[in-house]
């Protein structure tokens, strides 16, 4: 992902500060009496800590891997190389550094907090949640903790849960369109439209004329289901920045919901060329070929999405519907498995496993998938819709959907 974007939209607010949580303060043992290498503990670990605050991280590494030599139960030592790494931007290798952390010592909160937001780094969402609702517990005024924790609800689709996390933070973050954006998109979903209005409200009333606020305008109009409206934000916003990233993806998205074909896949198209490694555009243009029967050009930009991000269940689900049609059935049912296993609460996804058992005469695996997909149906209150899926598929796992990856991208 380019980091160009301006930050009002890339740091998505969490930035508040949520960089890194601070070092841990040395806790390690009285060193032994005969100390590997003659180490003293307490005299590294000082060390480590004044060469992190100078940003030697080199330095600090070595001295609090020699803390661990000497003492291999010092969790403030794996803390502290857990936010080397995470300075480094190294998430892999942080998470288990600071797990080990935990471990050894669960009362300090900052290990836990950055657990949560290295998690939240890998795209982890729903890993994230857990350590940062265990923070927010310890801490329910951490502002870092729960901007972090509402977003992840958010992304994972908990959006009463997110409403809940979110809405307290209003006296002191209504200023910021990020956060505004997201708290709309939650009362949107969960039914509130109280504060949905509120925070759309408060969004016009700070928004000035930036490019920034009318891309971010334009999404939540999308995201009321207002694709009209939210094509005319869009739009301001690509006449003032016409290279800004998601703005080309907001109009695609806003083209296709109104049936403006044409439009969508040039949009798309835009926004590829200028960022080629963002997987949701590859996934819209990818259901944008499928509702258009263009299966090769579909599978094609869906496999590119799942290349960048193999995490996306609605791409899988496009491929699934795809081998459907060729009549590769046990390819389809891979994939649809593999759909399942990440968007499990999907009616589509259920419905569309049920046809595939069907046709490689699993009949009894089928009809449970197709009674599950439909007291899914029920359940959500569509009883117009309730014989649909008796005579077709699907055209997408979720039509309603509306991605926002600008939301999504991670602190920097």
């Amino acid at each position: 992902m380019k980091s160009n974007f301006p930050i009002a939209i890339v740091i998505v607010a969490i930035a508040i500060a949520i960089g890194i949580s601070p070092a841990a303060k040395p806790q390690p043992a009285q060193a032994p009496t005969s100390t590997v290498n003659h180490l003293d503990p307490a005299a590294q670990f000082a060390q480590g800590q004044l060469a992190l605050q100078s940003g030697d991280l080199s330095a600090a590494e070595a001295a609090f891997r020699k803390v661990l030599s000497a003492d291999p139960r010092s969790g403030a030592a794996y803390a502290n190389l857990g936010v080397i790494a995470m300075r480094r931007k190294q998430w892999d290798l942080a998470l288990p550094l600071l797990q080990k952390a935990a471990s050894l010592d669960p009362k300090m909160t900052g290990i836990r907090l950055n657990i949560g937001l290295v998690k939240y780094r890998r795209e982890d969402y729903e890993g994230a949640i857990a350590p940062l609702a265990s923070v927010l517990k310890d801490q329910p005024n951490s502002t870092q903790a729960r901007y972090l924790l509402g977003f992840c609800q958010l992304y994972t689709e908990r959006y009463s849960d997110a409403v809940t996390t979110l809405e307290p933070l209003w006296p002191t973050t209504s200023t910021d369109i990020m956060y505004l954006y997201a708290l709309g998109i939650a009362a949107h979903h969960a039914a509130r439209k109280d504060l949905d209005d509120k925070a759309l409200a408060r969004l016009v009333e700070i928004g000035g004329d930036t490019p920034e606020f009318h891309l971010i305008l334009g999404k939540a109009y999308l995201n009321r289901g207002e694709p009209e409206r939210a094509v005319a934000e869009l739009q301001r916003a690509e006449a003032a920045n016409p290279n800004m990233p998601f703005v080309h993806f907001g109009l695609g998205v806003a083209y296709m919901k109104s049936e403006d074909n044409q439009h969508a896949e040039e949009e798309f198209r835009k926004e590829i060329a200028l960022d080629p490694d963002l997987p949701d555009a590859y996934e819209q243009l990818g259901e944008f070929y499928l509702k258009a029967g263009k299966d090769n050009e579909a599978e094609k930009a869906l496999r590119e999405a799942l290349r960048r991000n193999p995490k996306m269940p609605a791409s899988l689900f496009g491929l699934a519907k795809i081998n459907l049609r060729r009549e590769k059935y046990q390819l389809a049912l891979n994939e649809i498995d593999a759909a399942l296993r990440l968007a499990p609460a999907s009616q589509n996804v259920h419905f569309m496993r049920g046809r595939i058992l069907m046709k490689l005469n699993r009949s009894e695996e089928a009809q449970k998938e197709l009674l599950t997909s439909k007291s899914m149906l029920d359940a959500s209150a569509q009883k117009d819709q309730d014989n649909a899926n008796a005579n077709q598929d699907p055209a997408s796992m979720d039509d309603t959907r509306v991605p926002n990856p600008e939301l999504a991208q991670p602190p920097q």
